[in-house]
């Protein structure tokens, strides 16, 4: 396949280099300093857990034109950086297919209509990191937790979704097709929103979330307030794995998270992406209060996490466990 990554972050770069590990036609859209690094020493990977490199070169674009032909266009930008990416997209006629990696729980429909509905494809990465210089250090998810997941608006399976994700498999990366892709974003939105913020109260630390219970309680009770909002709304719980923040008892949800937190993969694909997207995840909390108020869900715990993630208040003392399991 002949594909374009659109963003050049680290996971841009990421899976612009694995396809191309993979043999396929490969370019990079990226801008100013990063561009220069990009041309000058390749797309440098770091494996986390090995500390492995790797150098693979791509061709550098710095603006898609409305005729530039490509069978893929992989979109993987932050929410608060999509709209300046819709109009550019948008513009190209010689693109066969638009996959918009994208955090987010409310935009689809928009997405679709700025390429057109026939061309769009969504889904979101199995995967994070860091971008120190021009090294990218990421992390790979394994499929039991989150593998890159895909899917058309209207729950098919086509040809074209077969064919990415045959693709995808061949660069390493796990993939899930998910039947109501809308359904999965929304609900990773409500979970990945909720832990940001858990993570600005105590400071940006996951090493302190572990051990701050209250902030563990109130990501847990946001999240479930998150879903009473999508059940209301009629929208499953997607996938079902996920369905535990509403059936296990909070006690033992505040025990595993703490644990899991307590890792070098936590910092990286949790703490790490969350402190440098802190504009992001304004505009994915405005997402999830707008759902919630679609719904007609009240959402105290989420209020009482939601001024930390402008960096004003004062983080509340790591170990602090005052609020009743």
């Amino acid at each position: 396949m002949k594909v374009l990554v659109f963003g050049a972050g680290v996971l841009g770069s990421l899976y612009a280099a694995k396809l191309r590990q993979a043999g396929h036609e490969v370019a990079i859209l990226a801008r100013g300093q990063r561009a220069a690094d990009l041309r000058n020493c390749g797309i440098v990977l770091e494996k986390a857990t090995t500390s492995v490199q790797t150098t693979t070169t791509v061709e550098v674009i710095e603006r898609l034109a409305p005729e530039d032909a490509y069978d893929l266009v992989m979109v993987l930008v932050r929410n608060d950086q999509i709209a300046s990416v819709l109009p550019i997209v948008g513009a190209n006629h010689g693109v066969t297919t638009v996959l918009f990696m994208v955090n987010g729980a409310l935009g689809l429909n928009e997405w679709a209509d700025s390429v057109g509905p026939e061309r769009a494809l969504f889904g979101l990465a199995g995967a994070g990191g860091t971008r120190g210089g021009h090294v990218v250090r990421y992390h790979m998810l394994p499929a039991w937790q989150q593998p890159t997941t895909l899917g058309e608006a209207n729950g098919h399976r086509t040809p074209r979704l077969e064919q990415i994700t045959a693709a995808l498999n061949q660069a390493g990366f796990p993939v899930a097709i998910s039947t109501n892709i809308g359904a999965w974003l929304k609900t990773h939105v409500i979970w990945t929103c909720a832990a940001a913020h858990a993570l600005y109260y105590v400071g940006g630390s996951n090493y302190d979330l572990a051990h701050t219970r209250d902030a563990l309680v109130l990501w847990v009770r946001a999240v479930r307030e998150g879903y009473r909002a999508l059940r209301a709304l009629s929208v499953p719980i997607t996938p079902p794995g996920l369905r535990v923040f509403e059936v296990m008892p909070e006690p033992i949800l505040v025990v595993i998270l703490g644990r899991l937190l307590e890792t070098q993969p936590a910092e990286l694909v949790i703490a790490r992406h969350a402190n440098a997207a802190r504009a992001e995840y304004v505009q994915l909390g405005d997402e999830f209060l707008a759902l919630a108020g679609m719904a007609g869900v009240a959402t105290p715990a989420l209020d009482r996490l939601r001024p930390y993630v402008h960096a004003a208040p004062r983080p509340i003392p790591s170990a602090t466990s005052s609020l009743p399991l």
